[in-house]
């Protein structure tokens, strides 16, 4: 299947997104030889600065294949942003839809067009102390269990030392490396022909997770954690902490009272 041409809109957001990204951050990208020359594909990138949807792109755009994000809906209905989010072929994710496959029927019709659709299995900028990959989200897994397409995982790393996660000032000087390594396509074929459970779709998410870590400890020359940061178990140990906190508040303070009572 022949790749989709680049178009205007994505030519006219690299010529003003390219330049300052150029200035700002050198390059040190490898692993586009994995990045499929004809038919339709997922990357799946870790995500750990505002800045690296931006410098990824970048580095996905130079191998004349670009990606189509997933972005919530509203962005696309309105001004300017919307106008380049549809004339670029970003893909609006309709968060309301009750059915989560129905989500992502246009990442599926991209991928069966020939498109390369890029995703950010965490959902969100990583919540772990040292910027490892978390838990991934299954939207990714969908999509590739339903159309079979390559699945091609992608570590990034400098984009965070630019823009810390949730920081708001970025951090110019000395000027940042952004490292990019893809790596071959995951294999996934003993998902195939099985029925999409949550527990296959957990399974799949957790293969190309491990994937992505592989690829940013080459990256990075260091080991990661053993398990990933979990959001939402932090979630469930932060309630419980918070709780066990109240409950030894709560049993201490007749004491105190007693001794301010000098009794």
């Amino acid at each position: 299947m022949p790749r989709r041409r680049i178009g205007f809109w994505y030519r006219f957001a690299a010529v003003i997104c390219k330049p300052p990204l150029v200035v700002l951050i050198k390059r040190d990208w490898r692993g586009m030889e994995h990045i499929p020359a004809e038919g339709g594909f997922i990357t799946v990138v870790n995500h750990n600065s505002h800045v690296d949807p931006f410098a990824y792109a970048h580095y996905q755009y130079n191998t004349g294949r670009v990606p189509r994000f997933l972005a919530k809906s509203g962005l696309f209905k309105k001004g300017f942003v919307g106008a380049a989010m549809r004339g670029t072929g970003q893909i609006p994710v309709y968060r309301e839809s009750t059915d989560a496959l129905s989500a992502f029927r246009a990442a599926i019709d991209a991928v069966e067009r020939g498109e390369c659709v890029a995703f950010y299995p965490e959902g969100t900028l990583t919540r772990d102390p040292d910027g490892w990959p978390m838990t991934g989200k299954t939207g990714a897994a969908r999509v590739a269990l339903q159309t079979r397409c390559p699945v091609v995982p992608v570590a990034q790393w400098g984009a965070n030392e630019l823009l810390p996660p949730y920081a708001k000032k970025p951090n110019l000087l000395p000027r940042k490396t952004h490292r990019v390594l893809a790596g071959p396509p995951v294999d996934l074929s003993r998902f195939y022909d099985r029925e999409m459970t949550p527990e296959l779709l957990k399974e799949t998410t957790e293969v190309i997770m491990a994937a992505i870590t592989r690829l940013l400890e080459e990256i990075r020359g260091e080991k990661a954690p053993e398990k990933p940061y979990d959001p939402r178990r932090e979630r469930i140990e932060q309630r419980r902490r918070t709780q066990a906190q109240s409950g030894r508040e709560r049993t201490q303070a007749p004491a105190g009272k007693e001794q301010e009572s000098g009794t």
